[in-house]
């Protein structure tokens, strides 16, 4: 290393300047892209750093200030998206050739300076424009702290009078004393004179840190002490004793370490500006506290501390996490560390016990050997030997654990799962710490593995303490072939292959069928047959065997050689073991379906038997996707349904599960989005939707189910249970354009009920400033409807105001008929039906009404003239109508005139245009919902 003077005079700097600041407050590293951000009450300062991030370049573009960052992966600006700094009215990022650019709009009034100092790119944002330069603005601090200097030729103490208690960290670097803070202030230094064998001092300021570097010849003692608020670092004299900081390992046996350190408060990552690497400086509160030794891992260094902690790494992603009394040091895939057995006292477990195995998971065939004593006397023997063990260890966490790690090791190759796991528990209740041991965990994964708890084993072969070791790589292969993980089982039994041959027989037989499956699965058939016949090599238990042959029946499936599949199944299926029986049966099932042998009812009924034989694996899976399919394939939808929601939460873990659930939402989506459920009644297709609503998915599609079912009990005046569909999307999951297109639907179906109240608050509950252009009309004509059914027919016409869409003519003409307001009433009915006369066609029912209206109120008006037009375009409609009486009075301009209204109450009555109305709306309703098409058959529900 340089020596600090004369690198500083190398550089022209200022002796005891502030510097600019070096790093800020992180949990980790730097990554090649660090973007950090402070501020105080005059800025926000963000800085961005990395390999990468330190290149970045900003410019001024009007009120944009933009920073180009050398990469196509845009950063992580979501702080700065959601809460812009004071000053900035909105953040952006924009693709770039070769980068990325992130754009800050400034707003009126606001200004931005930058530069780049110690590694890092700055930018501060002003909310006003400063008046100070930047230089200035940057060393701004929260305020001053004094600091007073006692100096001799040989020694210096250094007094930080801060107003308020801070925390702290003291401690030596090469020739280098460095002194943090955990709060933001500006050092008023003494000059240099004052300061006795010190050459140089340095300080910089962070968001919520402070650090000064203080250059002192490395054979000077360093101590640290608080007095109130007031911190004295002395360099020189005697060294202190220090004590108070403790480091260990984690009591949870995680690899990681964990140090008691009283007052602890944050963690503060600084960089050396004259070695240039990055370090870290835990602080604490007084009193004074340190750690007295140098220790070292792989991963980290402890220095030697006069107050505090700190921290060196070759690592990037080493993390350091401050909380309470405990300071943990952590990595992702954990610290590598030596396991916790080693700091047990050594013992001996006996000359004959079961040795441990070359790797943690790894199962030794001689383990289960009993000699010619027999079982019971040699497990009576290695369990005495453990029990003596034990209660001679009680409470000490140091003590020997080797006989009871030797009746594990008998237990497990015995095939004693259970009886093992609480060999192991008991040792980690004596000693939490042992948890981390690699060979607990590969022994206590292969018992949890042996009693088919895999999701447990799985947990223990995830330890960092096993990520290693080949053997636990074979053990999460099987565990995943088991899951029907495949494509991991794959990996893990690759990553796992020096280890296999290691097991016993009869776990490499198992192991190679397991394998065979899942090259079988990933379409690798030439793989599946050498695995296989490596399996069958190993002359295995006859179970093992079975389990090897139902694998091949599979493979000759898939080579098209079923019948030689079916005869494999057919005579497995016969075993008395229902783990090979019931996936052999369903292989049958399958076969026979394909062949034409086995009819679809006789199947179903055969697949249900197996439903409850076998479960909780990927077999239970399989055995209801193939029952679901079946159903579906036969119409029978709610039992379809009903065997697929069967999986049940428990199942979700394994890899088909994802499957069940496709199935179920895409059954789901034929039934109701895609026509399958048309030929249901519209009874049993509300009560299968009810039944299954949980299936509805999310979004336009679940919101046109819905729509889609309620048009179909609208077609059979089913209307409280329509409304009640579109009111529950209305109120719970629609918004915007969408809530208001369903709710005019529902406004129309209350009107149909003869509800106008809620109508009219279905139409005003989903009012919005921009609807297209039709749907407004719809939503007027039908808010005036409502109105009028209320007997409010004044405003009812304020609302359609000039609207002269088809819909508003229909609601003023029904206005006016029933004001008495005969004249205009007549002419709106006349003009619906434009030209109609000139369609030989027969008139609807909707039509006649308009026409006998149109008459009666021309009469009633007393408008001979218009009546003898209408009687003269309509009369050949007469003798086809409907209503053939009432066309003829009514288009009859031969009577006299003085009719009064009471002479056509009965006529008037029968030309009923609600009922037209409701049709029309009935027939819109199937076009918006896809219901004009012809319905898809099914059976019942």
């Amino acid at each position: 290393m340089l020596k600090t003077s004369v690198a500083a005079a190398a550089a022209g700097a200022v002796l005891f300047a502030p510097l600019t600041p070096l790093a800020q407050e992180s949990s980790a590293p730097l990554d090649p892209i660090a973007i950090r951000i402070g501020s105080n009450a005059e800025f926000t300062r963000i800085e961005f750093a990395g390999v990468i991030g330190a290149r970045s370049q900003v410019r001024r573009d009007g009120r944009n200030v933009i920073v180009r960052i050398g990469s196509t992966a845009a950063p992580d600006v979501s702080r700065l998206k959601v809460d812009p700094p004071r000053g900035v009215d909105k953040v952006e990022t924009r693709a770039v050739r070769g980068g990325t650019e992130l754009v800050l709009t400034l707003a009126e009034g606001a200004d931005a300076r930058s530069g780049s100092a110690d590694g890092a790119v700055w930018l501060n944002l002003y909310e006003t424009a400063p008046a100070a330069g930047p230089a200035e603005t940057q060393t701004a601090a929260a305020g001053t702290v004094p600091v007073t200097a006692v100096a001799t030729p040989a020694q210096v103490s250094l007094s930080f009078a801060w107003p308020t208690p801070v925390g702290a960290a003291v401690f030596r670097r090469g020739e280098a004393v460095w002194v943090v803070f955990d709060k933001n202030a500006r050092l008023d230094m003494p000059v240099a004179g004052q300061l006795g064998p010190v050459t140089d001092a340095r300080w910089t300021a962070g968001p919520d840190h402070i650090a000064l570097r203080i250059a002192a010849p490395e054979g000077l003692a360093v101590s640290a002490a608080a007095q109130g608020s007031t911190w004295t670092v002395t360099i020189g004299g005697q060294p202190p004793a220090v004590e108070g900081v403790s480091v260990d390992r984690d009591d949870d046996g995680e690899p990681v370490l964990v140090a008691r350190m009283a007052g602890a408060t944050r963690a503060v990552w600084l960089t050396d500006p004259l070695v240039g690497d990055r370090f870290a400086a835990v602080t604490a509160l007084a009193p004074g506290k340190g750690f007295a030794d140098r220790r070292r891992t792989i991963d980290l260094s402890l220095l030697p501390t006069a107050h505090g902690l700190a921290v060196e790494t070759p690592a990037s992603d080493l993390a350091i996490q401050a909380d309470g009394d405990l300071v943990t040091l952590s990595r992702p895939g954990g610290l590598t560390l030596s396991p916790p057995s080693a700091a047990l006292e050594a013992a001996a477990a006996g000359g004959d016990a079961p040795r441990r195995a070359k790797h943690p998971a790894l199962i030794l065939a001689e383990w289960a050997e009993v000699g010619e004593e027999g079982f019971t006397a040699r497990h009576r023997r290695l369990q005495d030997a453990a029990v003596k063990e034990s209660m001679a260890a009680g409470d000490d966490p140091r003590a020997p654990a080797e006989a009871r790690f030797a009746l594990a090791r008998f237990l497990v190759g015995s095939g004693l799962g259970y009886e093992a796991i609480g060999v192991l528990n008991s040792i980690v209740a004596q000693a939490p710490s042992m948890v981390g041991e690699p060979e607990l965990r590969g022994l206590r994964g292969a018992a949890r593995a042996l009693i088919g708890r895999m999701e447990e084993a799985q947990g223990d072969f995830a330890s960092a303490a096993v990520a290693a070791d080949p053997a636990s790589a074979v053990w999460r292969g099987y565990i995943a072939s088991t899951q029907g993980d495949w494509e991991s089982a794959r990996q893990a039994f690759d990553a796992g292959a020096t280890a296999v041959d290691e097991f016993p027989a009869e776990w490499r037989a198992r192991f190679g069928a397991a394998h065979a499956m899942a090259a079988l699965e990933l379409g690798d058939l030439d793989g599946a047959r050498a695995l296989l016949a490596y399996s069958f090599s190993q002359n295995a238990p006859a179970a093992d065997q079975l389990t090897a042959r139902l694998i091949q029946a599979r493979l000759f499936e898939l080579v098209g050689q079923p019948e030689r599949a079916l005869a494999v199944y057919t005579a497995i299926s016969r075993a008395p073991l229902d783990a090979v029986s019931v996936p052999a049966k369903l292989g049958i099932v399958r076969l026979s379906l394909a062949k034409g042998t086995m009819k679809a009812d006789a199947a179903a009924r055969e697949l249900e038997g197996l439903r409850w034989r076998w479960r909780g694996d990927a077999t239970e899976l399989a055995v209801i996707r193939q029952l679901g399919q079946l159903y579906l394939s036969q119409g029978l939808y709610r039992e379809a349904l009903t065997a697929l929601k069967g999986a049940g939460p428990n199942l979700n873990r394994l890899e088909g599960a994802a499957e069940i659930q496709a199935d179920l939402g895409a059954a789901f989506r034929m039934l109701f989005l895609e026509g399958g459920a048309d030929g249901l009644q519209p009874v049993q297709a509300l009560g299968l939707f009810y039944d299954f609503r949980e299936l509805t998915p999310i979004g336009a599609d679940g919101d046109e189910m819905v729509r889609r079912l309620s048009r179909r009990l609208v077609d059979v005046d089913l209307l409280d249970q329509a409304s009640e569909l579109l009111k529950y999307q209305v109120e719970n999951r629609l918004e915007g354009v969408a809530k208001a297109q369903v709710a005019t639907d529902l406004a129309a179906i209350y009107l149909m009920d003869r509800q106008p109240e809620p109508a009219l608050q279905a139409i005003w509950a989903s009012r919005t400033t921009i609807l297209p252009a039709p749907l407004n009309a719809e939503r007027r004509a039908l808010e005036a409807r409502a109105l009028m059914d209320l007997g409010r027919f004044d405003h009812a016409l304020e609302v359609l105001g000039d609207d002269a869409s088809p819909e508003a003519r229909e609601v003023r003409a029904e206005v006016f008929w029933k004001q008495r307001n005969w004249a205009p009433a007549a002419a709106i009915y006349e003009g619906l039906l434009g030209d109609r006369f000139r369609n030989p066609a027969a008139l609807s029912a909707g039509e006649e009404a308009r026409l006998i209206r149109a008459g009666v109120g021309y009469s009633l008006s007393d408008d001979p003239a218009a009546l003898a037009r209408l009687s003269r375009n309509y009369q050949p409609f007469v003798a086809g109508a409907r209503a053939k009486t009432a066309l003829t009075i009514a288009l009859d301009n031969d009577a006299d005139g003085g009719a009064l209204p009471g002479d056509f109450t009965s006529l008037a009555a029968s030309a009923d245009t609600f009922a037209g109305w409701v049709a029309a709306v009935k027939a819109e309703l199937r076009t918006k919902t896809g219901g004009n098409r012809p319905a898809a058959p099914a059976r019942p529900a």
